[in-house]
């Protein structure tokens, strides 16, 4: 499902990543774990096709999402790509205040023309939103703004997810319960999940567990 080798990244002299190669089979929960500024969310940005890797002059980088070679495509082809095939959950929630909730959830479906509030409404009741339905951003908690930018993320159907510390701004309860949903997906719907998290429960219900250190990322054993 996703494929990446000779990922490299710099910014001026600081170099983040430094050869990374890592595959992400399809139907899997691959968490990432590192220290702050190890590159987790870099890393995440790259492969997600929001950042480009820095160009190693003697190695060339490939990244592959379900066979495609993404590091070639057009920005529109891009953008058809992230519509289409890919969801993200951002560590801020980046959700438009001056819409409602049930608005900001359906906004990636509208682009396709689809008839989504159906999906949207059950979206917001599993993830305890539905009174909320036409409330305004503004009204929300951290918490329960990321779970809109989490329906939102699901509202195509996407087989990959990108989720950057998902549940980092919920309380334990329903920390715990976006992790069971991400499970019950997984399971459902053989949504591919490539997860950077600190939260160890989390990672724990991973099919696999990555950690970036010094630039480079290695498999952690069970």
């Amino acid at each position: 499902m996703i494929q990446a080798k000779n990922i490299y990244k710099s910014f001026g002299k600081d170099k983040i990543l430094k050869g990374v190669n890592i595959m992400v089979k399809e139907g899997s929960i691959v968490c990432i774990l590192g220290e702050s500024g190890a590159g987790k969310s870099t890393l995440l940005h790259i492969l997600g096709t929001l950042e480009k890797p820095t160009i190693n002059k003697k190695i060339k980088p490939i990244i592959k999402i379900n066979k495609k070679e993404i590091l070639s495509l057009t920005d529109k082809e891009l953008s058809i790509l992230r519509n289409q095939k890919i969801g993200f959950i951002f560590q801020t929630p980046q959700l438009f205040p001056e819409f409602t909730v049930l608005e900001n959830i359906c906004l990636p479906g509208f682009i396709n023309k689809k008839n989504v509030k159906k999906k949207a409404i059950n979206l917001l009741k599993e993830l305890n939103l539905y009174k909320y339905e036409n409330s305004k951003i503004e009204e929300l908690s951290g918490g329960q703004k990321q779970r809109v930018s989490v329906a939102r993320a699901l509202i195509n159907d996407p087989k990959i997810i990108f989720a950057d510390e998902p549940s980092g701004n919920l309380d334990i309860k329903n920390a715990e319960k976006l992790h069971n949903f991400f499970s019950f997906l997984n399971f459902k719907l053989k949504q591919t999940f490539l997860i950077v998290t600190h939260n160890l429960q989390l990672a724990n219900m991973a099919d696999e567990k990555l950690k970036i250190e010094n630039g480079t990322l290695y498999k952690i054993d069970k």
